[in-house]
């Protein structure tokens, strides 16, 4: 099937091309409109408890979470008639406004003790808008923030709230990203220029890239139409793009080089580079993507958002790299190395470095196997003091304003006031009595700072309790915990961001197990029917959980326990690591490293099922593809790494993250523990039973 696609794509050539920068053209005009549709939150689960009790309380009470939080400080009483009267103003000055429904003070409330500071010289001020969704006020949130947020007359204005956290951090990602691509694409090209050894070669794997970025961008348009997608959805299109442009690309030219040197026409030298690295591409690919899909099982939109962003990159790339490139190539022919800059790149050598190196850790495979292990698990040990919470506005640099007023809000006052836990008792009307003992429980709960009047609207209660942690901690979630356990009416339901936020927590914790599964069956069958190997796909599995062991120790040790900094920048050490990050870093770098294995797996077999011994197949398999895998990790950790320069702490995680565990997986795992393994296993490497090996593909 490759080989008549190969030889398609040479005689279409022309108009292939056509189609495929007219395609470029349309993906690019549609997928830029994709940025007006992101959403910065998706944390919660929608068939939680929380959820329900969101529904309740929006649809029966007629509940809304204040969109913008002003904590105002006068630097002396509240209740002062020059405080009462400025403070009135400005509320009066909002309430003015067209896009503002509702707001409510201190002030206003008549002198409300829940909404003023422990020292009683602050006060809270809630703004409410005609979304229902509080996080779409981003808008007016920026115009308030300009306005307000600072000295007005002789207050000192805090702006926060939801809608102010997405400005915020929909504004810092879109710099950082920006940024970013800055550095990342003329460092990119620069070493690809090296590693290709020609300005024309160089080219190609931008091309790739840059349609597969463009491509998931009109993509994810689309999908935005019926469902919600995270704007962090977008790093991961440019990181991944980019980096399977490259990897995909490198392995493509490399092939078609060595075709052509071969002394093959160029129709045969496309159609063979089709057929044996456009295979390897392809089934690399579904890898890729059968490993991302799985975060598409998570109930939270966040996750479901990166699984969208990487099956659709994986696809587009995968596309652009077997289709448009063998056609580029097909008209470039002997042009592919005009222009040179190194012409060691042009010509690798049958037989050097990383064949040497690959029968030096064979001679000692058990020494070389024992000495990695060591190393994984001093970079893994760190793992046993991680912390898991979720993003909240610790996230953004302490320099950010949204920053400090959610820092401010937690120091100066009693409770989360803006953030209350919300407690809907379904026909509670008539439980007055088992009620009231449940609220003097509740105001027992550690955490818990106030209990509120039930509220009754028709035959439903409502009970709000104010507490002193931040609702998106491990702290908060102990606390929802602890209020579940109480002894409560029929019914009862636990609502609020805290209860969101725990809630959250034990969706991913529910999921984990199945997409673990998913991933695991799925590369174990794939592999299987790539490799005719039942022990390459379960070697190639242990060594990727290994490798993200140390992964994640090395994360824990840097943005936990705080090592590091001059490293990766100045960040809040909030304690602990993103929940959802953690789980993004770890498939995404999971997909990454079995990108790799096939890479390495697939010239090592070529190289065996040619007759050679296994020593020979595995020296000659690291020779051929050893270069462009550490080349690819290389560029791709540049990629990542970039994303260290965002002041997003949960982005720097992913970027430092992926880069480290690609390094790790192109040098200690592919270069020394691949091999020795290989020697230890001999021939068993390819064993399977023969009843199952016409399940396999032929190479």
């Amino acid at each position: 099937m490759f080989n008549r696609l190969g030889h398609f794509l040479v005689r279409r050539r022309k108009a292939v091309l056509a189609g495929f920068i007219v395609a470029l053209i349309a993906m690019s005009a549609v997928g830029s409109l994709i940025f007006a549709r992101l959403d910065s939150g998706g944390y919660s689960d929608p068939k939680s408890e929380s959820s329900k009790a969101a529904k309740y309380l929006t649809d029966t009470f007629k509940v809304k979470d204040p969109a913008i939080i002003f904590a105002i400080d006068a630097g002396k009483s509240v209740a002062d008639p020059e405080v009462v009267a400025e403070a009135s103003k400005i509320e009066g000055e909002l309430r003015a406004n067209k896009e503002i429904v509702k707001t409510l003070s201190y002030w206003s409330a008549g002198g409300a003790t829940s909404l003023m500071s422990k020292n009683g010289q602050a006060a809270y001020l809630f703004i409410y808008t005609a979304q229902k969704d509080p996080l779409q006020a981003k808008d007016l949130a920026k115009k308030l923030q300009a306005k307000y947020d600072g000295k007005v007359g002789n207050l000192r204005i805090y702006v926060g709230g939801f809608a102010t956290f997405n400005y915020a951090i929909s504004n810092k990602i879109s710099k950082d990203l920006a940024l970013a691509e800055a550095i990342s694409i003329p460092v990119t090209f620069i070493l690809l220029l090296f590693v290709f050894g020609g300005l024309i070669s160089s080219a190609m794997p931008l091309i790739v890239g840059v349609s597969a970025i463009l491509g998931a961008f009109f993509l994810l348009y689309l999908i935005s139409l019926v469902t919600g997608v995270s704007i962090f959805a977008l790093n991961l299109v440019t990181g991944m793009g980019l980096g399977l442009g490259i990897d995909y690309s490198l392995l493509m030219v490399n092939r078609f080089r060595e075709e052509l040197h071969a002394g093959k026409s160029v129709e045969e030298s496309v159609a063979r580079t089709v057929a044996t690295a456009g295979k390897t591409v392809f089934f690399s690919g579904i890898t890729v993507l059968i490993t991302l899909s799985s975060l598409m099982f998570f109930p939270q939109m966040f996750l479901k958002s990166f699984g969208y962003a990487g099956v659709t990159v994986v696809a587009v790339a995968v596309l652009g790299a077997i289709i448009p490139l063998p056609a580029i190539l097909a008209l470039l022919g002997h042009k592919i190395d005009k222009m040179v800059v190194r012409k060691s790149a042009i010509t690798p050598k049958e037989d050097g470095r990383w064949a040497h190196t690959a029968r030096n850790v064979m001679k000692r495979p058990v020494a070389i196997v024992l000495l990695s292990l060591i190393v994984l698990g001093l970079l893994a040990s760190p793992i046993k003091s991680a912390v898991f919470t979720q993003t909240d506005s610790r996230t953004l640099p302490a320099s950010d304003k949204a920053a400090i007023s959610a820092a401010y809000g937690l120091a100066a006052f009693p409770g989360q006031q803006g953030n209350p836990i919300e407690i809907v008792i379904p026909g509670g009307a008539s439980k007055a009595t088992e009620i009231a003992t449940y609220s003097k429980e509740l105001m027992n709960v550690p955490g818990v700072v106030a209990v509120a009047a039930p509220e009754v609207f028709g035959s439903d209660v409502k009970v709000t309790a104010i507490h002193s942690m931040g609702p998106r901690t491990p702290a908060a979630e102990k606390l929802i915990s602890a209020i579940r356990k109480l002894h409560s009416p029929a019914g009862t339901l636990v609502g609020g961001v805290a209860a969101d936020y725990a809630d959250s927590q034990s969706g991913i914790a529910r999921v984990l197990p199945w997409a673990l599964l998913w991933i695991a069956i799925g590369v174990l069958i794939l592999l299987f029917a790539f490799t005719g190997s039942i022990i390459l796909p379960i070697k190639a599995v242990i060594l990727n959980v290994i490798s993200l062991s140390a992964m994640l120790g090395a994360i824990t040790w840097i943005f936990v326990d705080g090592h590091l900094g001059f490293l990766v920048g100045s960040f809040t050490n909030t304690g602990s690591l993103d929940t959802s990050m953690v789980i993004l870093i770890a498939v995404v770098t999971f997909g990454l490293s079995m990108d790799y294995e096939l890479f390495l797996l697939s010239r090592i077999k070529e190289e065996h099922d040619l007759g050679k011994s296994n020593i020979e197949a595995v020296a000659t398999g690291l020779q051929r593809s050893a270069r462009i895998i550490t080349a690819a990790a290389l560029l791709l950790a540049i990629v990542f790494a970039a994303f260290l320069t965002s002041g997003v702490t949960s982005i720097k995680q992913m970027g430092f993250g992926v880069a480290f565990a690609i390094i790790l997986d192109a040098t200690l795992i592919r270069a020394l523990l691949v091999p020795a393994l290989m020697r230890l296993f001999g021939e068993r490497n390819w064993w399977a039973p023969k009843s199952l090996k016409r399940f396999t593909i032929s190479h």
